[in-house]
């Protein structure tokens, strides 16, 4: 047991050092990383589309990666867009990793392009412990799903820069309960964003838009989830004892309540999780 989690340790501190390294690549060529994670069924590629496709409406220069275990079915969709689009199969593996995509990349990311949205892998499991050189880190997630998902997968909410709350739409149908959802996040993620959608109606479209461009201009600083201290610290990147874990860190170990991470880099998150 203690030798199984030496070498996932070991897997993911060598995944970290290759992101990093990839972060400081893309952003020497002025190129925002967008990795968006969610379960199947969100409705991340439509949300995606409508999003590519309002972009290269206002003149916005980006580019989307998709991967899935098989079928190119997403590419297809978000072609239709307009922006250029790469299909990524994974070939059964669950999630994307920092080396995978700068081998995805290498001749083929279009010189121009200011901002790249990687669809990762349908899973909120493994992508999240995997950090893949992003500037910013989307969970989503549809209103059919229900309130407590953050709760049930803390790690991806936890570490999310951004949480989107898709499917808007059939909030009513579904009896979906916002402030219970929104009280939830505030327990994972205290601070962050929530962003609500709707690809159907063209709801939060720009907004999403308008977020993600902030961020590339550095008129907007992304969100520092607290979880991010203990998910570094899990890796091998200790700061210091000011970093404890999260209610669960990146390794889906649960700590005792109370026990949350001290703010990343000093900085406190204080404001509550704000639906827009």
């Amino acid at each position: 047991m203690c030798r199984s989690v030496e070498v996932r340790q070991a897997v993911l501190a060598k995944n970290d050092g290759l992101a990093e390294a990839l972060r400081a690549d893309l952003a020497a060529r002025g190129v925002t990383v967008v990795n968006m994670m969610s379960s199947p069924g969100s409705g991340k590629t439509a949300l995606l589309e409508a999003v590519l496709r309002r972009a290269v409406d206002r003149g916005v220069p980006v580019a989307a990666l998709t991967a899935d275990l098989a079928t190119e079915n997403d590419a297809r969709r978000l072609g239709r867009s307009g922006a250029p689009v790469r299909q990524v199969l994974t070939g059964g593996l669950c999630h994307l990793e920092a080396a995978q995509l700068r081998g995805y990349l290498e001749g083929w990311l279009p010189a121009g392009v200011r901002i790249l949205f990687v669809e990762n892998v349908g899973n909120l499991v493994c992508p999240a412990s995997y950090d893949l050189g992003e500037t910013l880190r989307v969970a989503l997630m549809s209103v059919t799903e229900g309130e407590d998902k953050p709760v049930k997968y803390p790690t991806a909410f936890g570490l999310a820069q951004l949480v989107v709350l898709t499917k808007t739409d059939l909030a009513p149908a579904a009896g979906f309960a916002e402030p219970e959802f929104l009280e939830h996040v505030e327990r994972v993620n205290p601070g962050v964003e929530v962003l609500r959608t709707s690809a159907r109606r063209d709801t939060g479209v720009d907004a999403l838009l308008d977020r993600v461009v902030a961020v590339s201009d550095g008129t907007a600083a992304p969100h520092r989830p607290l979880l991010a201290a203990g998910h570094l610290r899990a890796h091998g990147h200790s700061h210091g004892p000011e970093d404890a874990h999260g209610p669960e860190d990146a390794h889906g170990h649960a700590h005792g309540p109370g026990e949350t991470s001290g703010p990343t880099h000093g900085q406190p998150a204080t404001a509550p999780a704000r639906s827009v």
